[in-house]
């Protein structure tokens, strides 16, 4: 029986952070946010985890996580690099960023053979979820492109120290996902929540919005998907400085190809994560209550 997996994104370098945020200790017991994602995913059932990292940091992973969950969970790693891409393609010799999430994801090709979700490193987002979304991972046909998520509600996911990224989900009555739109700038201005359009102006948006922050739960065939999409995007964007390939991009395509449904679950969690150095003594704090209060256990791994 090919297990429950799941893949957590933390290749990413924190450059508004302004360090490897993935693996800042969050409490005084040496937890990462990471931490409380693979306790609450194992506990739910998960028994496969695969890293995306960097190889500069990747000895980093290692060190830590393979004592951590020996014994408890199948661990692999794989990196996301810059020059990691299909051959054929001319790259600028002045770009340094990879190529955004959906290409992170590509990374796992080789060490996922079945059903899988996919998780920010440096967010936390609750028990409850994962114990959802394992259920109905059991129920996505693994020859289907069909795929669910957990969505949050916009006003929880806000940051008070500087804008955020989040993808706007419009969902129908059979709670289903039609499109999902990338807002690379959201913020709260004056105590409304607003976005950055297209020409640099700010709009409103409904604090009620429902937004994903990277909680996917696909089949291998999203994985295939995702290949061929990555080279059509190659095609026509491989010589820009900063384009990105999303993870939503693909599921967009799906979507509109009638390939394949999105499923959406919703949690009504408040979103702890540290996007900026300043969100850091708020996790800490509420990490600190977490334990207190036996919500979790003080030494996570014993």
């Amino acid at each position: 029986m090919k297990k429950h997996t799941l893949v957590i994104l933390a290749a990413g370098m924190g450059s508004r952070y302004g360090g490897l945020k993935q693996l800042d200790a969050m409490s005084a017991d040496g937890d990462t946010i990471i931490d409380f994602s693979l306790y609450d995913a194992i506990e739910a059932g998960f028994e496969k985890v695969v890293f995306i990292v960097r190889e500069s940091f990747k000895n980093d992973f290692q060190k830590i996580y393979d004592a951590r969950l020996k014994g408890k969970a199948e661990v692999h790693y794989v990196c996301q690099e810059l020059e990691k891409i299909p051959s054929g393609y001319k790259v600028d010799p002045e770009r340094v960023k990879p190529w955004g999430t959906g290409h992170a994801t590509l990374m796992v090709k080789d060490v996922v053979d079945g059903n899988f979700i996919v998780i920010n490193g440096d967010d936390f987002y609750s028990k409850g979820a994962f114990k959802t979304i394992i259920k109905e991972l059991d129920n996505l046909d693994s020859n289907s492109h069909d795929m669910c998520m957990v969505g949050y509600n916009l006003k929880n996911t806000i940051s008070e120290n500087g804008f955020v990224s989040r993808g706007e989900c419009f969902v129908n009555e059979g709670r289903e996902l039609t499109n999902i739109i990338e807002r690379t700038h959201i913020e709260d201005i004056d105590g409304e929540i607003q976005r950055k359009n297209d020409n640099g102006e700010f709009e409103p948006m409904s604090e009620n919005t429902i937004v994903s922050m990277n909680f996917w739960g696909f089949t291998p065939k999203y994985l295939e998907a995702l290949e061929e999409d990555f080279k059509a995007f190659l095609q026509e964007r491989s010589l820009e400085l900063k384009s990105e390939f999303f993870i939503p991009t693909v599921v967009n395509n799906i979507i509109e190809s009638n390939r394949g449904k999105v499923k959406v679950l919703t949690s009504d969690a408040k979103w702890m994560g540290v996007t900026y150095a300043e969100d850091r003594p708020v996790v800490v704090k509420e990490v600190t209550r977490l334990k207190e209060t036996a919500v979790y256990p003080k030494n996570l791994w014993e």
